[in-house]
C-alpha cells in the first residue's frame, strides 16, 4: 500500500471492487466528477475502509445492509459483487437480507433478494 491516504484508498478500493470496476470509474473521470472521485477514494476508501477495528468482510456486510435500507439498488448490486472479494458467502448475503427484512421492511428485502440473484447469475453462481 502507498503511504498517502489516496494511495491507501486506491489500494483498498481495488481490492474490494476489483480492478475492472476501478479502471472503468477512473476512465470516466472528467472535470465535472474529478473532485468527487478524489473525495471517495480519499475519504471512503482511504480513511474509513482502512480503519483497523472492522474487517473488510464485516464492512461489506454492513454496507450491504445500509444500501438495502437506503434503497440504493445499483450500489447494493456493486457491493454484493464486491463482497466476494472480501470472503463473504452467499449464505451471509442471505442473512444480511433477512436481517434487513426485519428492520428495513419486506419490500426492501424482496428487492434485495432479486438484485442479489441478478448478481449471482451474472457471476455464474448457481443457487439450488
Amino acid at each position: 500500500m502507498g503511504k498517502s491516504t489516496y494511495d491507501q484508498g486506491m489500494h483498498v478500493r481495488r481490492s474490494v471492487l476489483g480492478n475492472a470496476h476501478v479502471d472503468k470509474a477512473s476512465g470516466n473521470i472528467n472535470s465535472f466528477n474529478a473532485d468527487f472521485q478524489n473525495f471517495i477514494t480519499n475519504y471512503a476508501w482511504g480513511e474509513i475502509w482502512t480503519r483497523p477495528d472492522l474487517s473488510k468482510h464485516n464492512r461489506s456486510l454492513i454496507t450491504m445492509a445500509m444500501l438495502i435500507a437506503l434503497n440504493r439498488k445499483a450500489e447494493f448490486k456493486m457491493h454484493v459483487k464486491a463482497s466476494f472479494n472480501n470472503g463473504v458467502t452467499v449464505a451471509e448475503i442471505k442473512e444480511v437480507i433477512m436481517q434487513s427484512a426485519l428492520y428495513c421492511g419486506l419490500p426492501a428485502a424482496n428487492e434485495a433478494f432479486h438484485s442479489a440473484e441478478e448478481v449471482f447469475k451474472e457471476l455464474g453462481i448457481e443457487i439450488k
